[in-house]
């Protein structure tokens, strides 16, 4: 009976999110009414039709993403514990990139073009079905939440239910020996297709499908992080009992 009300938790966090967002608005129409009466001095031209409610700062249930905000502190720990000569990255988060390049020289693919100018810093165009690398020539390679879209046509990408493993194929293919892979994934104890959003995995699924690889590391993301953070050197246990983790893996070829 617990684990069935721990199911619901999320659903009712969004309904409840969304009263609240109503509530915070309903704040904020006031509060502009009351600034703009107390502005005796009339420094600024203060419109209505000019509002920009930030009410997402109010809200106390989540002020950001745990997965991209956890998952990229994780790979930039363990780049600087690396500390390759060059890295490429293909199509993960670009603030994460932006901010790598600081210390690291990145090359960054994506499938869209992303006009991105910084020193330290290649940024191109990519299928990730199709690398244009050679073989084993990849040092440092990392691909992180991108995997789980291939092929649901999110990004305009052709539909492909198996486009997912033709990218992993590609990614094991173009690393080198002895290279590194941070790999980021959902993960869950039951594996399901979102549709069109996201895969969701299992750890087992994603040790199998880099099963010629060593792990050199498992990170976890669980589903409420708020206390535990990210959890490096989880188990398959804890991740078999999440319901949308985020699972971050550290492989070499």
């Amino acid at each position: 009976m617990i684990k069935k009300y721990i199911k619901k938790i999320p659903l009712i966090t969004r309904i409840y999110r969304q009263i609240l967002q109503f509530k915070m608005f309903q704040v904020f129409k006031n509060e502009f009414n009351r600034f703009k009466s107390m502005d005796t001095e009339k420094r600024f031209d203060i419109q209505w039709k000019d509002r920009f409610p930030c009410l997402q700062n109010l809200d106390l249930l989540a002020s950001f993403d745990f997965h991209y905000v956890y998952h990229t502190a994780w790979a930039a720990r363990v780049l600087a514990e690396i500390m390759p000569k060059q890295h490429v990255d293909i199509s993960s988060h670009i603030p994460f990139n932006a901010i790598v390049s600081a210390f690291i020289p990145i090359k960054f693919y994506d499938y869209n073009p992303v006009n991105l100018v910084l020193s330290n810093l290649e940024s191109m165009q990519v299928d990730l079905l199709s690398l244009d690398f050679n073989d084993s020539s990849i040092e440092s390679l990392s691909c992180m939440h991108v995997i789980e879209h291939i092929g649901l046509g999110r990004y305009g990408d052709p539909i492909n239910p198996d486009g997912d493993l033709i990218a992993i194929k590609e990614l094991k293919r173009v690393l080198a020996v002895d290279g590194n892979l941070l790999f980021v994934v959902p993960i869950s104890g039951t594996p399901k297709i979102q549709f069109n959003a996201q895969r969701i995995y299992s750890y087992e699924q994603i040790i199998n499908y880099f099963k010629e690889f060593v792990l050199i590391e498992f990170a976890l993301i669980p589903d409420y992080p708020c206390t535990s953070g990210i959890i490096r050197h989880a188990s398959q246990q804890m991740a078999n009992e999440q319901t949308y983790g985020c699972g971050c893996f550290w492989f070499r070829k």
